[in-house]
């Protein structure tokens, strides 16, 4: 079996992107359609981390690097920039964040190197003068760079943990507590108003976002590890009905949950 290196990925890309030989759905690609296959591969990923498969990690490892690849081969069409220049680049930012390791820099803690790389990161903010946010401006922004396309509770996290770096933030976990029920009172205030109330919702989620950030949880996480466990539970119902001859859309709510909590029982008493 053929040991493949990088340089064999390029080839197979520019092959697959040739104007005649190549492949038509490759050939048609643009920066743009492949977003969405992009983020679909990096969740893929850490799909693969939580479940401890490493035969999957790697295999989905490969797929997320085959985006990068599909990236600059497209840049390199359009004269722009080349696979190499991405390697130039990371290779550069990594040595200049790190001055502890590449320089005489004493950095001796985690946290130490945290603020350190934040600060090295609002520098290289500043010199470039942009905002890849809602709000694009010539003024340096604590929040320049939180991108507006990132999953929703990801950039609430970033937004928050900016704004506490200039003290925008409670003094303690119990002032978040009272936001999160202060906006949960609003919700039942907004009433009928549909608009008031995705309003109102929102909020609410920020402010939960918010309160995970005080405890230490990381939100994206948190929902995806709930996303896993209703699935598995939802999955184990629908079993339990269907083994007692059951029908789930003929069934009262009352008794639905009955099966819930006997499928919630057997998985804690596991």
């Amino acid at each position: 079996m053929s040991q493949y290196r990088i340089q064999d990925l390029l080839d197979i890309m520019a092959r697959l992107r040739d104007p005649e030989q190549g492949c038509p759905w490759d050939r048609q690609q643009t920066n743009a359609s492949l977003v969405p296959f992009t983020l679909e591969e990096a969740y893929e990923v850490a799909d693969a981390i939580e479940a401890g498969d490493d035969i999957h990690f790697c295999d989905e490892l490969g797929d997320l690097l085959f985006q990068i690849v599909f990236y600059a081969r497209i840049a390199e069409e359009e004269q722009r920039f080349r696979f190499d220049d991405v390697v130039q680049a990371i290779c550069e930012k990594l040595i200049r964040r790190h001055p502890h390791v590449f320089g005489d820099e004493n950095i001796e803690s985690a946290e130490a190197q945290n603020k350190a790389w934040e600060e090295h990161k609002k520098k290289e903010r500043a010199s470039k003068l942009t905002d890849t946010s809602e709000h694009p401006s010539q003024h340096p922004s604590e929040l320049d760079g939180v991108s507006y396309a990132l999953p929703a509770l990801v950039r609430a996290q970033k937004l928050q943990r900016r704004a506490a770096r200039v003290g925008f933030d409670w003094d303690t976990v119990e002032g978040v507590w009272q936001k999160f029920e202060e906006e949960l009172q609003e919700i039942r205030e907004a009433g009928n108003d549909a608009r008031a109330i995705e309003d109102e919702i929102g909020d609410l989620l920020f402010t939960a976002v918010n309160l995970a950030r005080f405890l230490n949880v990381d939100a994206e996480t948190a929902l995806r590890k709930a996303n896993h466990k209703f699935s598995r539970r939802f999955r184990r119902v629908e079993d339990l009905v269907r083994e007692g001859g059951g029908d789930m859309q003929a069934m009262s709510v009352a008794e639905l949950d009955r099966v819930w909590n006997a499928a919630k029982s057997e998985e804690e008493g596991s």
